[in-house]
């Protein structure tokens, strides 16, 4: 009890501090993201199925050697990715991806002595208007679901500043992720890009949960108020990074759009909880504070 209570009275002398934590982090992250748009013009690195390009799979257990340090001299941005068999680590399929046409990179592959056949590979070709036309509808959907879903909450709230809270965590559960990808040159996926969607719903499920038993709850001091929403938060997103964490790290036989879906939400749920339970949170008591909500 007295632990607690001295958590409590920290937390009543520090929450304006803690809330600039993460909007610090997104602001440096919009920074970058801006520097990356300006040198690459985009806000990502997307693969070929958002640009256009070829993919190659070749089945089997092959030696890669050749083809990894010879085929980035003719295509610069050539990628390679291995599917392997979990229980026993054998190397099932290598996938090479790349801008460049598909009869390029064939007769390149044919000259380094793999003969590429219908039964030992599978090749897809996407045209760049395509990818393009795609990668543009995908981006809309973002923009209009984060619309709709700030409209909502105005709506449930009918008040300015906890419903621009929740927007905010919202949008910073997309812009950190998003940034953090970009510094690793990971490339996006159209299946990444739904991971993102999905943070969306993700995101306002605790800021609903937080909003609602501070303001409308009235058992209890707002401190409790805000802890007792903040373990069952914590619970829900703690049980779902104990799915997605141990399905990305054991989903080597899996396609590469799993992994990818599975490493943006457990990215966005770790944003999440930061910016949950520091920032929203200390918004959400320092609107309390000024209404005398008790």
């Amino acid at each position: 009890m007295i632990q607690n209570q001295k958590i409590s009275n920290w937390y009543d002398k520090n929450y304006k501090v803690v809330l600039l934590i993460p909007v610090i982090i997104v602001i440096l992250s919009l920074i970058y993201l801006v520097g990356f748009y300006a040198k690459t013009g985009d806000i990502m690195n997307k693969d070929v199925s958002l640009k256009g390009g070829t993919v190659i799979t070749i089945n089997g257990d092959i030696d890669t050697t050749a083809l990894e340090s010879e085929l980035p001299k003719y295509f610069s941005d050539v990628g390679f990715r291995k599917l392997t068999d979990v229980s026993t680590g054998k190397r099932l399929a290598l996938i090479i991806e790349t801008s460049a046409e598909s009869s390029d990179i064939k007769n390149r592959i044919i000259e380094l002595g793999i003969n590429l056949t219908d039964e030992n590979s599978s090749t897809e070709f996407t045209g760049p208007s395509l990818s393009n036309s795609f990668y543009k509808q995908l981006m809309y959907a973002i923009i209009i679901s984060f619309i709709l879903m700030s409209c909502v909450i105005f709506f449930l709230f009918k008040t300015f500043t906890p419903s621009i809270a929740v927007v905010f965590a919202a949008f910073s559960d997309i812009v950190i992720p998003l940034a953090v990808l970009d510094i690793f040159g990971v490339k996006i996926s159209a299946a990444g890009i739904a991971a993102f969607l999905m943070l969306i719903g993700y995101s306002v499920d605790t800021d609903i949960l937080l909003t609602t038993r501070a303001l409308k709850k009235k058992e209890g001091s707002l401190n409790t108020r805000i802890y007792g929403a903040f373990k069952t938060g914590i619970l829900m997103t703690g049980t779902a990074l104990a799915a997605v964490i141990p399905a990305f790290f054991f989903s080597s036989s899996l396609p590469e759009s799993f992994k990818q879906i599975f490493l943006i939400l457990a990215l966005g749920l770790l944003v999440d909880i930061m910016s949950t339970w520091m920032t929203n949170a200390s918004i959400i008591k320092w609107y309390c504070a000024k209404k005398d909500i008790k």
